[in-house]
């Protein structure tokens, strides 16, 4: 089974602002403390084929896992992620990946939205119910609360 959820979010910001925190992996790391314990860079800088290892707070439904940047595209401000290794690949999915874009609205606006992919295999798919875009909700609203407070006028 093949499942999408998506969210978008306008943020008072030029999208070449966004990029610039979404397209690094700083975006990762203003997060943290807030809704990570921590994230580590296991490989890469922050470019396709980087690995992350984030442990998430108590009483989220995975404590640890391993995600890869697949793609990281400066020029249409698009950046994708998938699990690596762990957490939803446990539970019988085949992927479970996430796409971040940045689209351009006016000069001095833009779109920021997050995209969750996944496919689960036949025989698991009650888990598809374990599958929630929320967390990456909040990921979006705190990032842009921060573009906002730091928004160069």
């Amino acid at each position: 089974m093949i499942g999408t959820l998506s969210h978008e979010l306008e943020v008072n910001v030029p999208a070449h602002e966004a990029w610039a925190l979404y397209g690094t992996l700083q975006f990762t790391y203003i997060c943290v403390p807030d809704l990570f314990d921590s994230v580590e860079v296991l490989k890469g800088d922050g470019g396709a084929g980087t690995i992350l290892k984030p442990t998430t707070k108590p009483g989220s439904l995975f404590h640890t896992y391993e995600d890869m940047i697949s793609k990281v595209d400066n020029e249409n401000m698009v950046k994708e992620l998938h699990t690596h290794k762990g957490a939803y690949l446990d539970l019988g999915f085949n992927y479970h990946g996430v796409r971040f874009e940045v689209i351009k609205k006016t000069e001095s606006s833009c779109i920021t939205k997050v995209t969750v992919t996944y496919d689960v295999k036949e025989e698991f798919i009650s888990n598809a119910s374990h599958v929630s875009i929320e967390q990456f909700i909040a990921l979006l609203k705190y990032s842009n609360n921060y573009l906002i407070n730091n928004h160069k006028k």
